[in-house]
């Protein structure tokens, strides 16, 4: 299912955003639509790591992150 969204962006951003979905070989809608999925993923990702950590140990993650090969 899809949504219309209206947007109204500086045009110094809409050219930015132009040349990029064209350089990406993708339609502005496409290109805006992946950028925000992207933003999300994120986000999300964050959130979760956030929780994920809370009460874990610091030193002893960095213990482990430093004995890891290259």
């Amino acid at each position: 299912m899809k949504a219309r969204v209206s947007l109204n962006l500086p045009r110094s951003l809409k050219r930015a955003v132009e040349d990029w979905a064209r350089q990406e070989g993708v339609s502005l809608n496409q290109f805006i639509a992946c950028a925000l999925a992207e933003k999300v993923g994120a986000k999300d990702a964050a959130a979760f790591l956030k929780q994920r950590g809370r009460g874990g140990d610091p030193e002893r993650a960095a213990r482990w992150l430093e004995s890891r090969p290259d």
